[in-house]
């Protein structure tokens, strides 16, 4: 059943990527940086909430800005492709309507989630790729950048060295401990896809997924971030839910729909539902990460089978919660 407007106490739940923890190699600094830049996203949809915002605007908003982050995998500081080239992917779905929108393989357009929100609103269809996709962005009057926009020279090093140690493709930001080696994951084990989900004060649910997709991947490959129902799912019945992790494993489960019909068909609550899929099912077809969820009740789940994953959840009028370890935030 859909939550009354009455009871919802709006709530925004984001991620940055899930991995292996590498705590003995970290500087204070470099984890830091990580926390304030969820901190402060967390901090402006709280505000947002706080004042009456669409849950879809809120989830969008949150996503452009880990865009614009090149801490995290999408937008600004994207992975490379095996031919050192940026493929960038987003989805955006409405708990309301169930309306989706989503786009794969983009090299030109600055913020892939308003380009996937413009398909949701503005186009018939829901998923565009690659240079239609990118020439789609131009007559919707979203931004273009020139594709090293997206580029930052630690990206093209790990792109280097993971090649350099024929270490094959490499998921999401995993190759970036073979170069720099900054960040509290280890990246040559993390899934760097952002996301966010979020419930407003109407009752209304939604999910925005961002990436830049696997190091030295195959060039045309794409992975779950912009499949509904696999990397992206809403619905104002029972949940919204943003994932990462391993792409194929995540499709091949269904997995953020998974969770939904567990909840709607199997009467699970949120967490068991979501623990279900991400410590059950996933494992038993090779898939690592881990989810951010919210149901239509307003409860916050951010279960992930990894060591470790960027994680956090504000609630209009209180303070935001960050988290990176499992045993400690």
């Amino acid at each position: 059943m859909t939550m009354s407007s009455a009871l919802a106490r709006p709530v925004l739940a984001i991620h940055g990527g899930a991995g292996t923890l590498r705590r003995g190699s970290m500087s204070a600094g470099a984890e830091q940086g990580y926390r304030q830049a969820l901190h402060e996203i967390l901090e402006q949809g709280q505000a947002q909430l706080a004042a009456g915002a669409p849950a879809l605007d809120v989830v969008v908003e949150a996503v452009r800005q880990l865009e614009e982050c090149e801490l995290f995998n999408a937008g600004k500081g994207a992975v490379f492709t095996a031919a050192a080239q940026h493929e960038l992917d987003a989805c955006v779905m409405d708990g309301r309507s169930l309306n989706a929108g989503a786009v794969a393989g983009l090299r030109r357009t600055r913020n892939p989630v308003l380009l996937a929100r413009a398909v949701m609103e503005r186009s018939p269809h829901l998923l565009f790729i690659g240079e239609a996709a990118d020439e789609l962005a131009r007559r919707y009057g979203l931004e273009w950048v020139e594709p090293d926009w997206f580029s930052v020279p630690q990206r093209l090093e790990q792109l280097r060295r993971v090649q350099a140690s024929q270490a094959g493709q490499v998921l999401d930001h995993d190759g970036q401990a073979l170069s720099l080696g900054e960040g509290p994951l280890d990246e040559r084990h993390k899934f760097g896809t952002v996301g966010a989900v979020a419930l407003d004060a109407q009752g209304h649910l939604a999910a925005a997924t961002s990436t830049g997709g696997m190091t030295n991947k195959q060039p045309g490959r794409v992975g779950d971030s912009p499949i509904v129902g696999a990397g992206c799912y809403a619905n104002d019945a029972t949940v919204a839910i943003s994932s990462t992790g391993t792409g194929e494993a995540f499709i091949r489960a269904c997995a953020a729909h998974d969770v939904s019909a567990l909840m709607a068909y199997a009467g699970l609550d949120l967490r068991s539902a979501c623990e279900r899929v991400v410590m059950d099912k996933l494992p038993q077809l090779g898939g690592e990460g881990g989810m951010v969820a919210v149901s239509a009740r307003g409860e916050v789940c951010l279960p992930f089978n990894t060591e470790g994953m960027y994680r956090g959840y504000v609630r209009a009028g209180e303070k935001p919660w960050v988290g990176i370890y499992r045993d400690a935030p």
